[in-house]
């Protein structure tokens, strides 16, 4: 399990460990970190593990006593609903101003995400470290660099949601996005990737979150026309029922699925009827990615789904960066982030905490790789690997990793 380099390490910690746990880097305390997910909305099937995924990772580092002292973790929970921005602001401010918290893993969607960051996140100087918002506009927000994401732009995604359908033989497409942030940025990335490799977007049209019959928007697409219908939506919401309103008037038969429509939910909802479609996620085939999912499933919740590898990884930085700057002022270890994430140093897995926060308290370099095979690039977001899926015999299979 662990490199030659790794087991000397491990005996340089023990040897080392109870000096710098007797030095104290800070006195223990009571740490809150903020988890902010969609517990209620279009994407409430997804949080429950993501919420669990952060949270595993805050009892090992509790269970350790190796944080700052022998400081304890606590998970404060709270809504953001994915798509209301006053109530995730006020769920932020209260969590600030009244819990305490000193670090949020969050938000979840990019509407909500931006909408903490710049009206409560910037204003007290609080750490945001999202698993899933994934608009390219957040690369660009105003951050004071108090945001990361544990999950690559859809800058990015669009560059794959390409190659895939190309490689499907897929060179014309029609696309419905939900009318937010996260759709309108995931789908002008994708048209643009897909244009310039030579595809055809008959049309890029936006639909509304919780309306009971979508008949007209399909049927706008299906005059379009298109190879294969594209639904940057959301499982829990519209992008389901545009899908059941495509194959109920046969307009489409097949479909290809980006993040926010990958879930159990999706096979649960159409089974059968959305054989031979495509998709992505993002996800890893990486040691890590194995290590967590035996974690997880010990912990009773399923590490695999969606983003809940990026919310283990998501809270564990936010720790390991309070670690490496002494401290849990978020003023303070916000500029630790980026140094635990990448390399170089000792390799980090998941159930690795409690060594990773030794290594950081014995001024060993640490390079966090965790669930994910986290490596932060340009403003803190993943470089980006996606789990690609396919839909056979009524179940979802994963063709590769990319």
């Amino acid at each position: 399990m662990y490199s030659i380099w790794e087991k000397k390490m491990r005996k340089l910690l023990m040897a080392t460990t109870a000096i710098a746990l007797t030095a104290g880097i800070a006195a223990a305390e009571d740490i809150k970190i903020g988890v902010i997910l969609g517990f209620t909305g279009p994407i409430e099937s997804l949080t429950p593990p993501m919420a669990q995924g952060a949270e595993l990772a805050m009892a090992e580092v509790t269970d350790s006593g190796a944080l700052l002292g022998g400081s304890t973790v606590t998970s404060v929970r709270g809504d953001s609903t994915c798509i209301d921005s006053g109530a995730a602001t006020a769920v932020a401010e209260r969590q600030i101003t009244s819990d305490g918290v000193k670090g949020i893993m969050g938000a979840d969607c990019s509407g909500v995400t931006g909408a903490i960051l710049s009206n409560v996140a910037l204003a007290n100087g609080m750490v945001m470290i999202s698993p899933s918002a994934t608009s390219p506009g957040l690369s660009t927000a105003e951050d004071n660099g108090l945001f990361f994401r544990t999950a690559p732009s859809d800058a990015r995604q669009g560059v794959v949601m390409t190659e895939v359908l190309m490689e499907n033989g897929i060179k014309e497409v029609a696309v419905t996005y939900t009318n937010n942030d996260y759709g309108k940025g995931l789908a002008d990335s994708f048209q643009a990737a897909f244009e310039a490799a030579g595809g055809t977007v008959t049309i890029n049209a936006a639909h509304e979150d919780g309306k009971a019959d979508y008949s007209a928007e399909v049927g706008a697409l299906a005059a379009a026309g298109g190879d294969r219908l594209v639904v940057a939506g959301y499982v829990d919401q519209g992008g389901s029922g545009i899908v059941r309103a495509a194959l109920d008037s046969g307009a489409f038969d097949t479909f290809h699925f980006p993040d926010g429509m990958i879930s159990n939910t999706l096979v649960n909802n159409f089974g059968s009827e959305i054989d031979g479609s495509t998709g992505q996620v993002p996800g890893t085939n990486s040691a890590g990615a194995g290590i967590f999912a035996g974690l997880s499933s010990d912990a009773g919740f399923d590490g695999t789904a969606p983003f809940v590898a990026e919310s283990y990884d998501a809270a564990a930085l936010i720790m390991l960066a309070m670690q490496s700057a002494g401290s849990s002022d978020p003023s303070v270890y916000k500029d630790h982030v980026m140094d635990v994430a990448n390399a170089p140093g000792l390799k980090i897995q998941p159930g690795q905490l409690g060594l990773a926060l030794q290594a950081v308290a014995a001024g060993v370099d640490i390079d966090y790789d965790g669930a994910s095979a986290v490596e932060l690039i340009g403003p803190g977001e993943s470089a980006g690997n996606y789990r690609q899926v396919g839909y056979a015999d009524g179940a979802e299979v994963t063709v590769k990793y990319r």
